[in-house]
């Protein structure tokens, strides 16, 4: 069963240190479970998205330093848009997929401790709730309660004992999202590049462009973030166009240092 709260209008009440909308919140029915699902996979998105930009951003600002010819720049930037977004593509799924294979494993081990040696989980779950400073009577109480549910207790001893949170996440989607985040915003440095194969006189200014655009896209981007950190989207959005300013102007110095070499 779904908890009887809309979450997102309880964290935009928080963030707004609204009482009475904040009771409202936890006073709303269930959601949808495609709603829940909604920004499940937000953080693949952004995050393959910023990774996307900056690299290949970097990639573009490197060739323009050293004064390499467009095509390179082309070259460069789709060989990184493919190959790093393969490589975050399956580093995220294999990592989700990990995690949730340890989670599995240790549910199974837990399982069989419940089954084969209860008292003892018991006394565990009494120890771990009495070092948070909990009595210790009020502890056996909470736990013996636990304990008459079995998938709640193994639920509780997962995360009080273990420090997992079961987590459903989908690891082909979550490889799907990243990879498809990271080409579509890895792209948009490269967009005045492309335009300037069929508008040629845009070729005099393609850097230009492109760092006009991957600014904003970079704020935007952070701005967006928020939605994760919960944070004041202004700061966000200065913050990862800072970071990328910082990226792209490194990769910009090495290639005026070393445009010698091409």
């Amino acid at each position: 069963m779904a908890p009887s709260r809309d979450l997102e209008e309880a964290k935009k009440a928080y963030r707004q240190r609204d009482i009475r909308a904040s009771i409202a919140a936890h006073s709303a029915g269930p959601k949808e479970r495609h709603q829940q699902e909604h920004g499940q996979y937000i953080k693949s998105a952004v995050y393959g998205g910023l990774d996307g930009i900056i690299t290949t951003f970097a990639v573009v600002a490197g060739v323009a330093g050293a004064k390499l010819a467009a095509g390179i720049v082309l070259i460069l930037g789709f060989a990184n848009l493919i190959a790093d977004g393969l490589s975050m593509a399956i580093g995220d799924y294999l990592s989700t997929k990990s995690e949730q294979e340890y989670e599995r494993a240790e549910r199974r081990r837990e399982e069989w401790e419940v089954e084969h040696y209860p008292e003892g989980e018991k006394q565990e779950l009494v120890e771990l709730y009495t070092d948070k400073g909990i009595a210790p009577e009020d502890a056996k109480t909470i736990v013996e309660l636990l304990a008459k549910t079995r998938t709640a207790w193994i639920d509780v001893m997962m995360v009080e004992e273990l420090g997992i949170l079961g987590s459903d996440e989908s690891p082909l989607k979550n490889a799907v999202v990243t990879f498809i985040s990271f080409g579509l915003f890895g792209f948009v440095p490269l967009v005045a590049y492309v335009t300037a194969l069929f508008v040629p006189i845009l070729g005099t200014a393609t850097f230009t462009v492109a760092c006009a655009l991957t600014a904003a896209t970079l704020f935007a981007l952070g701005a967006v973030k928020v939605k994760i950190t919960g944070r004041n989207w202004f700061k966000s959005g200065l913050e990862t166009l800072l970071v990328g300013g910082v990226a792209a102007a490194a990769a910009y110095a090495v290639g005026v240092a070393l445009g010698g070499l091409a």
